[in-house]
């Protein structure tokens, strides 16, 4: 750890407004070009660039929790009594859509094991969405090299990211300005510190019972609590979304760095391959809800995507429709997959291990 100096700290904190600006000006560039999440997509481009060229991005982890934190409470304001009474009915859906998922994360592994030569542990652990950090602490305990499964899952959340919202925003058709609906927001400086404070007390109470996600699942609880009990809450101001955007986007950009690439190099192609298939697979399941449930086909397709629910949940609030359900879905899913991952793997390794399916690398 370097002395902290106040020569070192001003340094440290130039960097972080050189790095922060970097990514607004991208966002601005991605705005004036019309994209959903332009902030988001802005910051995540400028970080990964960046890290690209193999310089240093120290962001504080913090960010991506403040991030998580003001996205979550502003989809919880949509938990409104008449939301969650409509969703009682789909929760057959959900659990089915949130079971299928795991399926299809193994028939994708299956398909990188063949074109990668990858072991089944690392195949499955790159293609089930359970996140880059579960997934490759999973990895440390199976004794697999965790670089190509954090490839994998942050590249698949990064395609969803690039490719889910703006592809269904522009085949929707209705949505003239994506910015719109995140910035014609009503609110109130009392409102908004209320959302806040509903939002980090969920936060911390799901990080006290080690729920899975906290800083997104423990705040969206927070908040939709706040609002099913009608308290005077209201959404934030549209630069408050702005900087939620830039520090998710800065941090899942800075996570996808040269070293990253070097160690999964020959498992490049098979993880994009691997990432789209999963991707067109879910859409397909997405279609297959639409006739199932008579939702919306966007809101479907926003349901089932594998990953990246805060992205998604930006992208209903921006359609303005199904928001309430999109978030429902991926909660639901978040709750099935990440508390038995460890049990899910497990079982894959005793299998392997029966079955003679050892590591190809």
């Amino acid at each position: 750890m370097p002395e902290m100096t106040p020569d070192w700290s001003l340094r440290r904190l130039v960097h972080l407004v050189a790095i922060y600006a970097g990514a607004l000006l991208f966002g601005l560039v991605a705005h004036w070009l019309r994209f959903p999440l332009p902030w988001m997509i802005g910051a995540m481009v400028f970080a990964s660039s960046v890290r690209m060229l193999d310089r240093p991005l120290p962001v504080p982890g913090q960010t991506r929790q403040i991030g998580q934190v003001l996205v979550a409470t502003s989809v919880g304001l949509s938990f409104t009594p008449e939301a969650v009474g409509a969703m009682v009915s789909l929760l057959i859906p959900m659990v089915g859509a949130a079971i299928l998922t795991i399926g299809l994360g193994f028939v994708v592994a299956a398909f990188l094991m063949r074109v990668t030569r990858a072991d089944i542990i690392t195949a499955v652990l790159a293609s089930i969405p359970m996140g880059p950090v579960e997934s490759a602490t999973l990895a440390v305990k199976h004794k697999v090299r965790p670089g190509p499964v954090v490839f994998a899952q942050t590249l698949r959340i990064m395609l969803l990211v690039l490719l889910i919202p703006p592809a269904i925003v522009a085949l929707d058709g209705t949505v003239k300005d994506p910015v719109a609906a995140l910035s014609r927001m009503e609110w109130t400086a009392s409102g908004a510190m209320l959302l806040a404070l509903a939002g980090v007390a969920g936060a911390y109470a799901a990080r006290a019972v080690r729920l899975a996600n906290p800083f997104f699942v423990g705040s969206l609880g927070g908040a939709a609590l706040a609002a099913a009990f009608s308290l005077p809450i209201t959404a934030y101001p549209y630069p408050v979304l702005v900087l939620a955007q830039v520090f998710l986007g800065v941090w899942l950009g800075a996570v996808f760095d040269r070293d990253l690439v070097r160690h999964a190099r020959g498992f490049i192609p098979g993880a994009v391959m691997a990432s789209l298939l999963l991707i067109a697979l879910c859409t397909c399941m997405g279609m297959a809800l639409t006739w199932i449930t008579g939702e919306k086909w966007q809101v479907m397709m926003l349901s089932t995507a594998p990953g990246s629910v805060t992205e998604m949940a930006l992208t209903a609030k921006i359609l303005e429709d199904g928001l309430a359900v999109v978030t429902a879905f991926h909660v639901v899913r978040i709750f099935i997959i990440l508390p038995f991952a460890s049990s899910i793997i497990d079982v894959t390794a005793r299998l392997a291990q029966r079955w003679g399916l050892q590591s190809q690398d």
